[in-house]
């Protein structure tokens, strides 16, 4: 099977297009390296049945044949990280709704089969955990452009909805909750790499907000096994369903966790978030999945401790050293 990933070169579709290509699959990767990089496709280069692509998603053209050479999609391009976000949310909205239905319109003619990333963002300040795939979505208010990512993913999935309802084209959608691993960047704002980099430099590590905020973080080794077994199960088609682990932890704790396991003596230091990004800014308190569903679709969870996923970003960041 040929596979089309959008966003190929980012930190999730180039672990993505590994496993793919490892099971036996080839793949066109197309990305327009804002966020993602060569770098991170570097050891796929020269791979039988490789291919990357460098070009915007919302290029209908390019879109339409890219789609026409592959049998199914898994669409990642996104604007990605609260700091992108903030800083550039027209860029987000645009790029996130507008490059999605280029996808979907692609796929249309020939029914190929599109599976839609989306985020545990969509869920907003719902105080309501863990969080179900048919619970109510609660978003903050227009002016504050923290939302801007959650609507536009959320719009996302109503188009994708849309497109199979109205036109039969098989689509799934899947919720992302906080995927970290080797690869990826802090440069937007990602807690993980930031917080190792910091313990390993003997920078101040530096946690926004009081700490308390709690998450639970996937290895992406565990979510792109989750995203290939959704492409290959025909009644998870029309679904939306969360990927995450169920590990809960403080921001607090894990920066404690970082500098256990970095054997780091830097100092942890409270950032209000009016300092790190602007008055006004809301948080999610508690940001924990159901994945009850996907357990029961796939046979399947992300279920590697948040332990060896620390020691394995930190051996990473060690090597790059």
């Amino acid at each position: 099977m040929k596979v089309l990933v959008t966003g190929g070169a980012g930190f999730i579709g180039s672990h993505l297009a590994e496993h793919l290509l490892d099971a036996g699959h080839s793949v066109l990767a197309v990305d327009d390296l804002s966020t993602g990089s060569v770098e991170n496709v570097s050891g796929l280069q020269g791979r039988d049945g490789f291919e990357l692509r460098v070009g915007d998603v919302t290029d209908s053209d390019l879109m339409k044949a890219a789609v026409d050479a592959s049998d199914s999609v898994v669409h990642l391009a996104a604007a990605v990280g609260v700091r992108l976000i903030i800083e550039k949310p027209v860029h987000t909205i645009q790029t996130n709704v507008h490059g999605t239905q280029v996808v979907l319109n692609a796929a249309i003619a020939l029914k190929k089969p599109v599976l839609i990333a989306s985020t545990s963002e969509v869920y907003g300040k719902s105080t309501k955990i863990p969080f179900s795939e048919d619970d109510d979505l609660v978003l903050g208010p227009t002016r504050h452009s923290r939302w801007a990512y959650a609507c536009s993913k959320a719009l996302d999935e109503w188009l994708a909805l849309a497109y199979a309802t109205e036109h039969g084209l098989p689509v799934t959608v899947v919720r992302l909750f906080n995927t970290v691993g080797p690869r990826q960047s802090g440069r937007y704002g990602m807690v993980l790499p930031n917080f190792v980099r910091q313990a390993l430099a003997g920078e101040k590590i530096t946690v926004f907000g009081t700490g308390t905020q709690s998450r639970c973080f996937s290895h992406v080794r565990d979510v792109v096994r989750a995203l290939e077994l959704l492409m290959h199960t025909p009644a998870a088609r029309g679904g939306v369903y969360n990927i995450g682990g169920a590990e809960e932890i403080t921001i607090q704790a894990l920066a404690e966790k970082v500098r256990e396991h970095a054997g780091s003596t830097s100092q942890i230091v409270n950032v209000p978030y009016e300092q790190a990004y602007a008055s006004g800014f809301e948080d999610m308190m508690r940001r924990v999945p159901c994945v009850s569903k996907l357990q029961a679709t796939i046979g399947f969870v992300p279920d590697t401790p948040l332990d060896r996923i620390v020691v394995d970003v930190i051996d990473e960041h060690r090597r790059a050293m």
